[in-house]
């Protein structure tokens, strides 16, 4: 059976790709690896992060670099994810790790500027 053959399942997930029906399991919980479910989850995790970073003329702009950073890193791997080539591959992961040491960069100017946050900064 291939994989256009196969049977919709309530838990599958359903992608369009140049005109042709795709089926994707539902990933499995217990991967490890799951890095797309991951960098999303860091993603949010950054979020709710800046929502705790009181608004000011110093933070104003880390938080904006900081959420556009830490969100950017899934984005990115989605797209590496979804590359066509080896070259697009290692182009789009690249920039999910300049993009991850971006957010590094933020975190410890967060801190910086808001020392009482470096327990949660920490964690992410």
């Amino acid at each position: 059976m291939t994989k256009h053959e196969k049977t919709r399942n309530d838990s599958d997930e359903v992608f369009w790709s140049n005109d042709a029906l795709v089926m994707r399991e539902e990933p499995d919980r217990n991967r490890v690896y799951d890095l797309e479910e991951r960098t999303a989850q860091f993603g949010e995790a950054v979020i709710d992060f800046a929502k705790t970073i009181p608004q000011g003329p110093t933070t104003s702009r880390i938080i904006s670099q900081l959420v556009g950073a830490g969100t950017s890193i899934g984005a990115n791997y989605v797209e590496a994810d979804d590359s066509v080539s080896k070259k697009e591959f290692l182009k789009c992961i690249g920039t999910c790790k300049k993009e991850a040491r971006e957010t590094k960069h933020f975190l410890r100017m967060t801190v910086r500027a808001v020392p009482e946050l470096k327990p949660e900064a920490r964690k992410l």
